[in-house]
């Protein structure tokens, strides 16, 4: 069993996010910088954590240490690893976003055999800048990867690998049982099975047990409204206009962020906070959440990109169709589409309805049709930019060029 561990075991990216935020505001937006510039594709991975490493030069390895071990392991994890050693199964920690001394804390405090990271050039005690190791050249994951292998004995076939980013995409190999979990777009491709939720959830799977339907669950159902609320924004639009409530989304989107950043830091902004608790899935709970953002964002570049009423039946097949598909997709079937693993038939059918009918408010039937089904494309391709985003753009540009 080989676990990824940013985005897996532990919050993605929080690693790197409290060291930055211990040294300061500055270093804090040194590591966003970088760490945005890889994840747009600007610069490769290895070169990202140089700079980032380069500039905690002079810092004391116990600090960097110490930050680890606040960094929160998702619920579930030591039961999880447990339960795996009781079945005879080997597990091993290959990371390329964090040092070797870090992993191999984590993965004694897990109880895995194996941990690899990057190696990190210390000097009295002292971070040096330098960086190096397998696991940030092109295939090192599979080199580290075949050496457990070779170690223990064992062939492909034997082994099983729970990722969710395009960094694993060489240890997804064909002779693998590869499982994504909370998965980006190439890795719901490739994986041969998708998980969201609890890491519980992997153990099924790996069994080789069916998904069984499950109702959503309060959260869920919480989210999904706050959701389909999308539905009600052209409605306040043509009370106070497109500007008075563009003005609003951004101060709450502002807000959200101050709110999302002081959650991390275990302090609460009252009432948002609060509905972000009551929301979130279980992996946003222990990360920054970022889909709202995306939500609001792909509301607001209707909103100003679109005229009435193409924006209001934009944004109402959205919010509604999304929230629908992905209520019953959970609720009616477990059967998952090809290409995206996270999409169901039955979910996809009842978003294309609700959305349907959504659009039907603001424009005429046909034209309605066409953009819910635009929508649902949209949505089950897993594409590179988030869906929260596409949906309605792609939606209004459609209906602007059948008008």
């Amino acid at each position: 069993m080989v676990f990824d561990v940013e985005g897996v075991l532990i919050p993605k990216n929080r690693f790197l996010f409290e060291v930055g935020k211990s040294l300061g505001i500055s270093q804090l937006m040194k590591v966003l910088l970088f760490g945005f510039l890889y994840h747009i594709g600007v610069i490769q991975l290895k070169s990202a954590l140089k700079r980032i490493f380069n500039s905690l030069r002079g810092i004391k390895i116990e600090r960097l240490i110490q930050v680890a071990e606040k960094v929160p392991v998702v619920p579930n994890a030591k039961e999880v690893f447990s339960q795996l050693r009781t079945q005879g199964c080997k597990t091993a920690l290959i990371s390329s976003g964090m040092p070797k001394i870090v992993v191999r804390r984590l993965a004694a405090k897990l109880g895995a055999d194996y941990g690899f990271g990057f190696d990190i050039g210390v000097n009295n005690e002292e971070l040096t800048g330098e960086i190096w190791g397998e696991v940030i050249e092109q295939n090192g994951k599979l080199q580290v990867l075949s050496q457990i292998l070779k170690t223990e004995g064992l062939s492909l076939s034997d082994c099983v690998v729970v990722a969710d980013d395009r960094n694993n995409a060489p240890i997804f190999l064909r002779e693998i049982q590869k499982i994504g979990y909370n998965p980006d777009f190439l890795m719901r491709i490739k994986a041969d099975n998708v998980v969201t939720g609890q890491l519980s959830k992997i153990l099924p799977v790996i069994n080789g047990k069916p998904k069984l339907r499950a109702l959503p669950s309060r959260n869920d159902v919480l989210r999904e409204i706050i959701h389909a609320s999308g539905f009600f924004v052209p409605v306040l639009c043509s009370f106070i206009g497109v500007p008075a409530v563009a003005l609003m989304i951004c101060i709450v989107v502002a807000l959200y962020i101050i709110s999302e950043l002081l959650r991390m830091d275990g302090k609460n902004l009252l009432f948002i906070s609060t509905v972000t608790h009551h929301a979130a899935s279980q992996a946003e709970l222990y990360e920054f959440a970022a889909t709202p953002i995306y939500f609001a964002v792909g509301i607001l570049l209707a909103l100003l990109l679109f005229p009435p009423p193409i924006s209001s039946a934009a944004i109402a097949i959205f919010a509604l169709g999304d929230s629908t598909a992905s209520i019953f997709g959970g609720l009616v079937s477990k059967r998952p589409l090809p290409f995206n693993k996270t999409k169901t038939l039955e979910g996809s059918l009842a978003g294309f309805f609700f959305a349907f009918l959504a659009g039907s408010f603001f424009i005429s039937p046909l034209k309605a049709l066409v953009g819910a089904a635009v929508a649902m494309i949209v949505e089950y391709l897993p594409l590179p930019v988030n869906d929260n985003i596409l949906v309605p753009l792609c939606t209004g540009l459609t209906l602007m060029l059948i008008v």
